[in-house]
């Protein structure tokens, strides 16, 4: 093969690689006044937003090699081998007047508060990446999609890593959402994807936003990183305070273990109920993803009279077994005597009354 050749297939593959991102889904970097903004952020240095504490994406002493080794790596129950069970619930349905919270499964939940709708992170196309050969969902994990969500007040994003911020959801979800409330920078996406400018309240840590009378959401740090392409940390990753007249939720969002917690129950806390990410975790990167013994810390830190771990129970995104993340923090919980409700995926669970319980994955294989 010539060199002439070998020239012409490396120009042939760059082309083909940009016009592959350029695809909607990847979405758009900040610019403009939003840029502007990101530049002027105390969370901003050095090219990109920073945590609070030094946080490599991978563990110091670990190299590219031993991640591409990953990618060979024989993985043992990396997903069940049959459906996950389910509860079907009417959404739509408002005669509970009690905060409610339903899982959809990962991260994606909807919670009623004070007559409001705030749906989280939702993630319905059964993946978690920008390609379909990527990030499938469980069997069983897929049973609510866009068509069962009620009309949304709030649709809050943490981050745009995309088993958080998927666009296919966000895209059809469009007519039913009032109004987004998201970290800084991640607005950018939601304006090239057909959301206006003015539904989109971006926070960077530390702000708020009063959405009426009854009802604020605070934005704190978390211990993560962004990014949709290549160049990382463009838009900011958040953990999120939502407090109503009847109750006070803990968002965690994606995190490594940090002080910020502890910060967070002493400002904020207590709090009737947190939610606290617990899945997709490994030594190779334990400083962006807490362990489950650290999530378990997690829920003393802030205060949290109960907890639920989220994260889990529908993508592979991690080389542990599916079921760890559950495993390992019932057991810490339960040594550490924590309120901790384990919900089916659509079980609905009402704040402050009896927590679901079951340990419904241990007839799963």
């Amino acid at each position: 093969m010539t060199v002439a050749i070998v020239i012409s297939i490396l120009l042939l593959l760059s082309v083909v690689f940009i016009v592959f991102i350029q695809q909607p889904q990847f979405g758009k970097n900040p610019s403009g006044e939003r840029l502007a903004r990101v530049l002027a952020s105390p969370n901003y240095r050095d090219g990109k937003f920073q945590n609070q504490s030094f946080t490599p994406t991978m563990t110091e002493g670990v190299t590219w090699w031993d991640m591409i080794g990953l990618l060979f790596r024989r993985q043992v129950d990396a997903a069940p081998k049959s459906p996950l069970p389910s509860v079907r619930t009417d959404l739509k349905d408002d005669s509970e007047k009690q905060p409610s919270i339903v899982w959809f499964g990962h991260s994606s939940y909807l919670i009623k508060a004070d007559g409001r709708n705030i749906l989280v992170d939702p993630v319905f196309s059964g993946r978690a990446a920008p390609v379909s050969f990527f990030g499938n969902s469980f069997k069983g994990s897929d049973v609510y999609e866009v068509s069962d969500m009620p009309d949304i007040d709030i649709l809050l994003l943490t981050h745009d890593h995309y088993d958080h911020l998927d666009y296919e959801t966000i895209k059809k979800i469009k007519p039913k959402v009032k109004h987004i409330v998201t970290s800084l920078g991640v607005g950018a996406h939601l304006e090239h994807w057909g959301y206006p400018a003015g539904m989109i309240t971006e926070l960077d840590w530390h702000e708020h936003a009063a959405i009426d009378p009854g009802l604020s959401i605070h934005a704190a740090p978390a211990r993560h990183f962004s990014g949709r392409r290549f160049k990382r940390a463009q838009t900011l990753w958040s953990s999120f305070i939502l407090h109503s007249p009847s109750v006070k939720i803990y968002i965690g969002g994606d995190s490594g273990y940090d002080e910020h917690f502890k910060e967070i129950g002493e400002r904020f806390g207590p709090f009737d109920f947190a939610l606290l990410e617990c899945g997709q975790y490994f030594d190779y990167w334990k400083q962006i993803h807490a362990m489950p013994e650290e999530v378990a810390q997690i829920a003393m830190d802030v205060k949290a009279r109960a907890f639920m771990p989220v994260h889990w129970a529908k993508f592979n995104l991690a080389p542990h077994a599916w079921k760890d993340p559950i495993l390992r923090i019932t057991e810490k919980a339960e040594e550490l005597g924590l309120v901790m409700a384990t919900p089916q995926i659509g079980e609905k669970i009402v704040i402050g009354a009896e927590y679901p319980t079951a340990a419904w994955w241990e007839s799963i294989a």
